[in-house]
């Protein structure tokens, strides 16, 4: 099992027992839209991409699912600029991505390890980097990794290279997993932290605020008392 199937049913267990609800409201996602999701991811990557044998095909888990929930995602997005942040950050995401396949060796066989991987944390460091919000870091992580693939298969094409672009299959679908779970995981540790310095600072300003109304009352009651 690879390990982009391993981590969603090691999600889905999490989610199951009530772990991570914050993040799940942070993405406007119920426990059974998420797992709903997960089982297609997971189970649709088992089925072959499609149309077969033909020179661009599609796959269920691995594309056509992330691509429906980062489409309902930005649907759900509180605001335009989120949106618009959300799309724009897809496309450098994807363009990190694109860009980092280039200093990588022709035959990803002689690496060490699956370049999938790879691809899937620097998708989502990129991706939380761009997005900054939990939905834009998620939407431009998985959504990059695809544009990445499609930008791919569009430049081998125009250089006249054989046309072979399995969107979401062959091993992306870690990719795609890996880039979501690391944009969110970055956004929740982030946004956690900014929220408490956040948090404490209003509580400081609060404070001081309190202390200089007490001294502005103190010092009125003198004058009227002289």
């Amino acid at each position: 099992m690879s390990l982009g199937r391993i981590l969603l049913l090691a999600v889905s267990v999490l989610v199951l027992f009530g772990v991570g609800q914050r993040v799940l409201d942070k993405l406007r996602l119920t426990d059974r839209q998420a797992l709903f999701f997960m089982a297609l991811i997971f189970f649709g990557g088992l089925v072959p991409s499609l149309p077969k044998d033909a020179a661009v095909r599609v796959n269920l888990g691995g594309a056509l699912v992330p691509a429906a929930l980062d489409v309902y995602l930005f649907v759900r997005a509180g605001t335009s600029r989120e949106r618009l942040r959300a799309a724009a950050a897809a496309v450098l995401t994807g363009l990190a991505v694109l860009l980092l396949g280039w200093f990588l060796p022709d035959e990803p066989e002689t690496m060490p390890f699956d370049v999938n991987y790879l691809y899937g944390p620097v998708a989502g460091v990129f991706a939380y980097a761009f997005g900054r919000s939990r939905i834009s870091a998620f939407i431009a992580g998985t959504m990059g990794v695809l544009l990445a693939d499609t930008a791919q298969g569009v430049i081998n094409f125009v250089r006249g290279l054989p046309l072979n672009l399995n969107l979401g299959g062959a091993g992306a679908l870690d990719a795609v997993v890996l880039s979501g779970l690391t944009a969110v995981l970055l956004g929740e540790a982030f946004g956690t932290i900014l929220e408490r310095l956040s948090g404490r600072e209003k509580r400081r300003a609060a404070l001081v605020h309190g202390q200089q109304t007490l001294l502005h009352g103190e010092e009125q009651k003198r004058g009227k008392g002289e």
